[in-house]
């Protein structure tokens, strides 16, 4: 198949296009040229906010599948639907279980795609969307307005949006998350986390690239949510860190306040039952939990020791 992916330069994008192109599709990559693409990838340089340079650059070109990895805004969602609408049959969007932020239910009850009524969630479109502060601010409002938008009546492609839940692995995270936890239990600073600290559904970095990888030749359409059957605390990943760093978890409860990442207040864990039923087989977490962590905090002590510095 042709396949274009907007964004996937990096983290479980890039392992993404691997997968893609070992099992034999033609892919192109299309993003704003700031970074490049793996060799023998097709690269198409265009702003996706810019509308007529978008346009400009597609003109004549038509593919299978569309993997959206960036989309942050409603707007985003409207240009791609306009650009993309005779161009593509498929439309795979990378979302997020920040979707779920406001959703609140029991650990026994995971959160269903069909918690969140795309059909009831307003969108707007004002200039806001274009302050990379605001967006950042506002990331799951942001996904959950560009679903809404793919999913209105009259959708030109067949469509999807993957949920994804949070992303452990990789010596390549970016995120610094992993490396927060790591430095406080090195040297025994406390981790802020809520009074009441609630668990939350994961995935390691190779299964959600191989799930999106899956999700392009699939057929289903809707929201999908995507993670590893089973929970992680925030205990449990501290745990393996411990294993690997030999210090000490010293968790400090704060009732307000910015707490650590890996921490929730409130229980959105996903349900994975749909995507089981349509096929797929996700792993435990269990099983590849130390393997994630590893991985990571692998990759900080290589930094610190190239760096000549001592973490």
């Amino acid at each position: 198949m042709d396949i274009l992916v907007i964004g996937g330069n990096r983290y479980f994008g890039k392992r993404l296009i691997a997968l893609l192109q070992e099992s034999g599709h033609r892919v192109a990559v299309l993003n704003r040229g700031s970074s490049g693409t793996p060799g023998g990838i097709e690269h198409l340089v265009a702003d996706r906010d810019d509308e007529a340079a978008l346009e400009s650059v597609l003109a004549g070109r038509s593919f299978d599948v569309v993997v959206d990895q960036v989309c942050y805004t409603p707007r985003q969602a409207e240009i791609a639907r306009r650009a993309f609408g005779t161009r593509t049959r498929r439309y795979v969007m990378t979302s997020t279980v920040e979707v779920y932020e406001y959703e609140h239910s029991a650990a026994a009850e995971r959160v269903a795609e069909t918690a969140l009524d795309l059909d009831s969630v307003t969108v707007d479109t004002g200039p806001a969307w274009e302050d990379p502060e605001f967006r950042e601010e506002h990331y799951g409002e942001g996904k959950r307005q560009a679903e809404a938008v793919f999913a209105a009546p009259g959708a030109p492609f067949a469509w999807t949006s993957v949920r994804v839940a949070h992303v452990l692995g990789g010596e390549d995270d970016f995120t610094g998350r992993i490396d927060h936890y790591a430095r406080r239990i090195r040297s025994g600073e406390p981790i802020a986390v809520p009074a009441v600290n609630h668990p939350a559904t994961y995935v390691y970095v190779e299964e959600i690239a191989a799930f999106l990888a899956w999700a392009v030749e699939a057929e289903f359409t809707g929201p999908v949510n995507a993670h590893s059957h089973g929970l992680l605390s925030t205990a449990d990943i501290c745990a393996e860190i411990e294993k690997l760093t030999g210090g000490r978890t010293v968790f400090r409860e704060v009732e307000v306040g910015e707490v650590s990442p890996f921490s929730f207040t409130r229980f959105y864990g996903m349900d994975n039952s749909r995507a089981t039923e349509l096929g797929y087989s996700f792993r435990h977490c269990a099983e590849w939990l130390p393997r994630a962590v590893a991985e990571t905090v692998g990759a900080m002590r290589f930094e610190a020791t190239d760096a000549g510095a001592v973490r």
